[in-house]
């Protein structure tokens, strides 16, 4: 086989790799009934004039279990960053007192433990949809191979190899959703 032939494995295992890490950063953003300053990482402000992370508007700490505080830097964006926290749909009530914006944790309900572990297995969804996708370019770029003069015994070879990575990446998304949805109905 020559090398113009080569499949370009380590970066399919690299992308399979990053949708396994986009999915933990999702997975860390759903609360568990305790505060996380991770909870929000994903909340986007309209900030002079586009979509900013939050956390580059202020200060995020967590300074007991049941609550997360924000110091806004900008007094002029606390009434946005409180509208962004409203409708980001964490579920939270967030208070202001000057510039700084406290998010009480309240304890998690049965009904919205059960929500969470949704949101959770459509978080698990998109990473197997990104994986899947993945797995295609591989098998794109076997095809593009065998019609360039790739022997059958390889393009099977290669064939099995991106479906065992596949099949690896798709058990690490179901043990990772399994684990957070027994995290999230932990009382």
């Amino acid at each position: 086989m020559s090398d113009d032939l080569e499949i370009d494995f380590d970066d399919l295992s690299r992308r399979m790799d990053g949708a396994m890490n986009a999915l933990r950063h999702e997975f860390a953003s759903l609360r568990t009934g305790r505060a996380s300053a991770s909870l929000v990482e994903p909340i986007q402000v309209d900030a002079y004039g586009q979509m900013t992370p939050l956390n580059q508007l202020g200060t995020v700490n967590v300074p007991e279990p049941r609550m997360v505080t924000i110091n806004i830097w900008d007094k002029a964006m606390v009434g946005k960053v409180e509208k962004a926290i409203r409708e980001s749909g964490l579920g939270i009530n967030p208070q202001t007192n000057g510039t700084i914006i406290m998010l009480p944790i309240p304890e998690l309900n049965e009904e919205r433990r059960r929500e969470l572990t949704k949101v959770a297995a459509q978080y698990s969804e998109h990473a197997r949809v990104a994986i899947r996708n993945v797995r295609r370019d591989g098998m794109d770029q076997i095809k593009k191979a065998k019609a360039a003069g790739m022997a059958e015994d390889d393009q099977k070879m290669w064939q099995d190899e991106v479906q065992e990575l596949t099949d690896k990446a798709i058990a690490a998304v179901d043990k990772a959703l399994e684990a957070k949805q027994a995290e999230i109905m932990q009382v």
